[in-house]
């Protein structure tokens, strides 16, 4: 081996390097871009079925069907903003800067409450907290605010990216089809174009099954706290079912919110007569929820959706959020699912891909 040829070695070894670096760089910087694609890639499979059934059953055209679709999708999010408008109005209000003052006296009061109601019980581990000063804790509450309203111009452009992306994916069910099977190796492309017409059946089922998952904890939520009279129980009741989608994680963010939200309603009464009652009982129809969402509908769900059996779907899910954190808990089954049907079209004699994929 010549010196010229080790020197080329090298310089062909720092080109890799550097060419990585900058691809890496580069996705970097479009990030938010890929996020675009991404998400309306998964509202293009979630409509997949509708435009279907628009155009084979009610003989819609191609693009009135997509735009049919579309308009259903902003109608949902409209709705879903409409309902949210109480609940923000009303929590506004209480951390509004003209309102501090009554919010620090309330939470204080429901915080000597809770301090006495232990105290009458022989319980001291409160005593520590009775010096807290509530006041500097909510002197950020106002910039929370500000900066909030502040994305709202990022998140407008967001969502008109989306949207646009979305209309084309829609409307050519082949374009992101066509763009993944540009980078595919020659000799492969029948295999792979079978193996993403799966994916994509496979995935529309996933989701539309997160839909009926979401759907049936959002009627549970909500007949709970209807049942105990909570303030906007609606909105609250979606805003935790939707923090579902995020496993095992979700559910517990959706507990502290509800926990709040259920003794803010009835800020001002009594503590022990009425906030605390409410409140335990309250929970204790959310982890009667949970339970039914954990040990019914997820293992149904996810079974019938992703062909999956429910202790591969934990375990997945276990992995990819030791790996990756939340992002990789959310998007752990639908790339699990992707790989099993590509390892079944390409290694299919495989004992463990045999055993992985018998169901697909």
């Amino acid at each position: 081996m010549t010196s010229k040829t080790i020197a080329n070695g090298i310089l062909r070894a720092l080109a890799i390097l550097l060419g990585v670096f900058l691809l890496g760089y580069f996705i970097l910087k479009i990030q938010s871009v890929i996020i675009y694609i991404i998400i309306a890639a998964i509202l293009s499979l979630i409509a997949r079925p509708i435009i279907i059934f628009l155009r084979r059953k009610l003989k819609f055209p191609n693009t009135i069907a997509v735009v049919t679709t579309m308009l259903l999708f902003l109608g949902i999010i409209t709705g879903v903003i409409i309902l949210f408008i109480p609940l923000i109005t009303e929590q506004g209000k209480s951390l509004s800067l003209l309102q501090v003052d009554e919010l620090q006296q309330n939470i204080q009061n429901i915080f000597n409450q809770i301090t006495s109601y232990f105290s009458t019980r022989g319980i001291d581990v409160l005593n520590e907290l009775k010096n807290v000063d509530f006041v500097s804790q909510f002197e950020a509450i106002p910039n929370l605010l500000n900066y909030v309203l502040g994305t709202v111009g990022s998140l407008s452009v967001g969502l008109f990216s989306i949207l646009f992306i979305s209309f084309f994916f829609m409307k050519d069910s082949h374009l992101l089809k066509n763009g993944v099977m540009t980078i595919i190796p020659n000799g492969t492309e029948t295999r792979f174009s079978k193996s993403l017409e799966t994916i994509n059946n496979l995935l529309s089922r996933y989701f539309i099954g997160l839909i009926f998952q979401i759907s049936i904890l959002f009627i549970l939520y909500t007949i709970v706290l209807l049942i105990f009279g909570i303030n906007n129980a609606v909105v609250i009741a979606f805003l935790c079912a939707l923090l579902n989608l995020i496993p095992y994680v979700g559910p517990l963010i959706g507990a502290v919110i509800m926990l709040f939200l259920s003794m803010t309603s009835n800020i001002g009464q009594d503590f022990q007569t009425e906030i605390l009652p409410t409140t335990i009982y309250v929970m204790i129809g959310y982890f009667i929820a949970q339970l039914v969402d954990n040990f019914v509908s997820q293992p149904v769900i996810f079974s019938k959706t992703t062909k999956s059996h429910p202790l591969e779907i934990f375990l997945i899910i276990i992995i990819g959020g030791l790996l990756f954190g939340i992002v990789g808990m959310i998007t752990a089954v639908p790339l699990y699912t992707a790989l099993k049907v590509i390892l079944k079209e390409f290694l299919s004699e495989n004992k463990i891909v045999k055993s992985l994929t018998k169901h697909i």
